[in-house]
């Protein structure tokens, strides 16, 4: 059984890292195109008017692709108290591009004492 739920979480762990890993590639080439329209736009000599909806459209998709990110963090969070309910907080998954987990309480953060689940504070 210990080792059905290891090859779980394998597969899960992979599929993870390959979901955050897209995103970021997204977020990345999202904001390199952003970037280009205002310089684009000045390089030809338009109006700052032209291609305004695009460039908050764009910004948009940005923002959307850091809030998917965040949604992939939080959930890469939530995979690892599960880890520890199926018996496996003592595995560590070795992340594919090489990337070392922080601290579980890292700056910001609150541990809950019962759940030992990580808590953020929001703002008000």
């Amino acid at each position: 059984m210990l080792k059905e739920r290891r090859m779980a979480a394998e597969v899960i762990a992979t599929a993870l890292w390959d979901a955050e890993s897209a995103v970021d590639v997204a977020m990345a080439k999202a904001a390199d195109f952003t970037g280009k329209l205002p310089s684009l736009r000045r390089q030809a000599g338009a109006s700052a008017l032209v291609g305004q909806d695009a460039m908050e459209r764009a910004s948009q998709a940005l923002v959307a692709l850091t809030e998917a990110r965040r949604a992939l963090v939080e959930a890469h969070k939530e995979l690892s108290v599960a880890k520890q309910q199926v018996g496996l907080g003592a595995i560590t998954m070795d992340d594919p591009g090489g990337g070392t987990k922080p601290p579980i309480n890292i700056e910001n953060e609150v541990t809950a004492h019962k759940s030992g689940r990580t808590l953020r504070p929001v703002a008000a």
